[in-house]
């Protein structure tokens, strides 16, 4: 070989490797570690952010927990069942503060499809989606509550499941209020306290 071609092979070699090293550059500077390197506090590790010092940080109240919901100590609260049954009683008492609530969140979560009344006409309804039963059939009229508690659990049909969107205490607010909707549809005068029928018979 030539010194002129011996030396052209060498430039050849030489702009080869500085094309490689230019390229290698490239991709390396377009491989940002920002996620990985972004600041973070290592379990147990101290800081002056929050008021206690802990860096560690509780679940937010009334946060539902993903993953097997039934693993509670508590079959009725966490399963809707006694003796794998579903259950007409509730895991607490309930009152007007439970039905309110409970109707808080059927307003929330149920009543797009279900209708604010419960006759299975809500929005999405309108929008052409499949109908629910209404909740006044016979046979849901006459399903456990812990029917209801169930089926928001683990879904039915064309419902999916609420469990990871509703937690287990809501669940069983709802079924309250879906009862008190129920028994409401054939309620009479007589069934109202006698301090709130003036105001209902002034109602137009």
């Amino acid at each position: 070989m030539s010194l002129s071609a011996n030396a052209n092979h060498r430039r050849s070699v030489a702009r080869g490797w500085l094309l490689a090293a230019l390229g290698a550059l490239l991709i390396c500077a377009g491989c940002r570690l920002d996620m990985h390197v972004q600041p973070r506090y290592n379990p147990y590790d101290p800081t002056d952010f929050f008021g206690d010092g802990q860096s560690a940080r509780l679940p937010v109240a009334g946060t539902v927990p993903r993953g097997d919901l039934t693993l509670g100590p508590d079959e009725l609260l966490y399963t809707g069942k006694l003796n794998g049954q579903p259950s007409e009683a509730f895991p607490f008492p309930v009152t007007k503060e439970i039905v309110e609530r409970g109707r808080e969140r059927y307003d929330v979560f149920c009543s797009p499809c279900h209708g604010y009344t419960g006759d299975g006409d809500g929005m999405i309804v309108q929008r052409g989606f499949r109908r629910p039963p209404s909740l006044y059939d016979d046979r849901l009229k006459t399903a456990a509550a812990g029917h209801y508690f169930d089926v928001i659990t683990n879904g039915f049909g064309a419902m999916p499941s609420y469990a990871s969107r509703v937690e287990p205490d809501d669940r069983w607010r709802i079924a309250a209020y879906i009862r008190v909707l129920q028994l409401s549809e054939n309620a009479a005068i007589d069934d109202v306290p006698p301090d709130q029928r003036a105001q209902l018979e002034r109602t137009p």
